[in-house]
């Protein structure tokens, strides 16, 4: 293979990665303005990912069976193309529809991560796969900038629904950009396997199963709660627990999301090169419960360079974990299983997702304080490093 084609199914991957990572999130980054439009409450428009997870988790169970089917282009294919549907029914002024859109972005984004993990699996030279997956998953925060400057800055031009239907015409392109690498990397797909509403939870079986993989699959649970945590309340904090402006606190929120886009890459290196998986998430788990207790202790008589330094920290470990896992996920498999495993174990992923702010919401509130929060999420954090070493150590025993 030439050395462009080697890297074609990670530059594939990440593109589509980041479009639907940039769909999940173009509601959400024009959020008031929605609600302005609709005449709702901007809570209701906040749900939006919250559907949009939910959905995604009944995609990702039924994702394994459909990419030995299909293939991994053409399940991306659809994915990218039900991100576009959804996003067009955003657009029609009415919070039932705003409903159904979620559910069909979610829809899309449930499919990528186990598809793209099936041909970066087969793809990847063992030696640098955690490098592989944590450049992939580079694609969520690099979405997330997308949406972030292209939407709310189209919108002051031509309105929040152009804005929005331009993501969905981004997504419709990168669909048609994959078919000509349908033929080369679909060639495994087995269209005599059968889809059929008993199998949606042969994936989580399979992680289950496994004692692997259904200690990967909790784990991510975790992780995937000090994600939404740190991303959904940072600003919130910083704001109202240590009075930061507004734009301040924005600018210290994009100093932690910058981390996790560094972060994904650097973990993937040092996986790599020097600790291996299982031992880099082990580290990460103590470096997301420490940043988790330091962003706790701030106060606001801090400098803002020590907050930002924290924050910087916390984003690089909370959100760049990613890619190490499902490279280790991938790894753990069972022979080629690697993107039903994928999506049995990002089901509970994505749970996390789904729960993790309603969590930490309900310990903020219950003490009166996002700090009381922040240290649940650290207290969590340290027990789950604590069991991963011990299953490390187990593991080491029995293979003696």
């Amino acid at each position: 293979m030439a050395p462009l084609h080697r890297w074609t199914p990670l530059i594939i991957t990440l593109a589509i990665q980041a479009m639907v990572a940039a769909a999940v999130l173009a509601v959400p980054s024009v959020a008031p303005r929605v609600a302005q439009s609709l005449g709702i409450s901007v809570t209701y428009v906040g749900l939006f990912v919250s559907v949009a997870y939910a959905a995604a988790i009944f995609a990702s169970l039924a994702s394994g069976t459909a990419t030995a089917r299909y293939g991994s282009i053409r399940v991306s294919q659809i994915s990218l193309l039900l991100c576009a549907t959804g996003l067009v029914l955003c657009t029609l002024a009415s919070l039932w529809t705003l409903a159904l859109g979620a559910m069909f972005v979610g829809l899309g984004y449930g499919p990528i991560t186990p598809a793209s993990s099936h041909l970066l699996a087969r793809t990847t030279p063992a030696h640098r796969i955690a490098l592989v997956f944590s450049v992939k998953q580079t694609g969520v925060p690099l979405g997330g900038v997308l949406a972030g400057v292209l939407v709310p800055g189209l919108q002051v031009v031509v309105g929040w629904q152009s804005a929005i239907l331009c993501v969905a015409l981004l997504c419709v392109l990168c669909a048609w950009g994959a078919q000509t690498l349908r033929q080369r990397f679909d060639a495994d797909r087995d269209i005599g396997r059968r889809l059929a509403l008993g199998q949606l939870l042969e994936p989580v079986r399979l992680v289950m199963r496994h004692p692997p993989l259904r200690l990967l699959a909790l784990s991510s649970f975790v992780f995937a709660f000090a994600q939404l945590a740190l991303t959904a309340y940072a600003v919130t904090y910083l704001t109202s627990d240590l009075g930061q402006g507004l734009v301040a606190a924005g600018a210290i929120f994009a100093i932690s999301q910058s981390g996790g886009v560094l972060g994904r890459v650097w973990w993937g290196y040092v996986s790599d090169r020097w600790l291996g998986a299982r031992r880099m998430l082990v580290v990460l788990a103590v470096l997301m419960s420490a940043s988790a207790l330091a962003t706790a202790l701030l106060h606001a008589v801090v400098p803002v360079a020590v907050v930002a330094a924290v924050l910087f920290v916390f984003g690089a470990s909370a959100i760049g974990w990613n890619g190490v896992y499902l490279s280790e996920v991938a790894r753990a498999a069972p022979k080629d299983q690697a993107g039903i495993a994928t999506g049995g174990t990002l089901a509970i992923t994505f749970l996390g997702n789904d729960l993790g702010p309603a969590i930490f919401g309900a310990v903020a509130g219950g003490f009166g304080s996002y700090r009381a929060g922040f240290l649940a999420v650290a207290l969590v954090l340290a027990l789950c490093a604590i069991v991963l070493v011990r299953s490390g150590r187990s593991a080491a025993v029995s293979r003696a």
